[in-house]
């Protein structure tokens, strides 16, 4: 699944909030040496229910724009190599 973010540095408090578009989400974390990357895959692995290895940033890595995958129990088979 294919996952617009919007992201929010260094906020009082971490959260997530739907829009219209994809997904703004608060880090309390600076974008500082992939801090920011890090709480963000941890933050979306717990709205998604799954781990943060299944999550991967693909556009807007240094951005506060991201397109984020989300690898579903759907989604596995198609990147497992076998």
């Amino acid at each position: 699944m294919i996952v617009k973010v919007k992201v929010v540095t260094r906020a009082k408090r971490g959260r997530i909030e739907e829009f219209d578009q994809g997904l703004k989400i608060c880090l309390t974390a600076p974008a500082l040496e992939g801090k920011a990357n890090k709480q963000l895959l941890v933050m979306l692995a717990k709205y998604y229910h799954t781990k943060s290895y299944n999550i991967k940033v693909i556009k807007g890595e240094k951005q506060k724009n991201k397109i984020v995958e989300v690898l579903t129990p759907r989604s596995w088979h198609s990147h497992k190599a076998y």
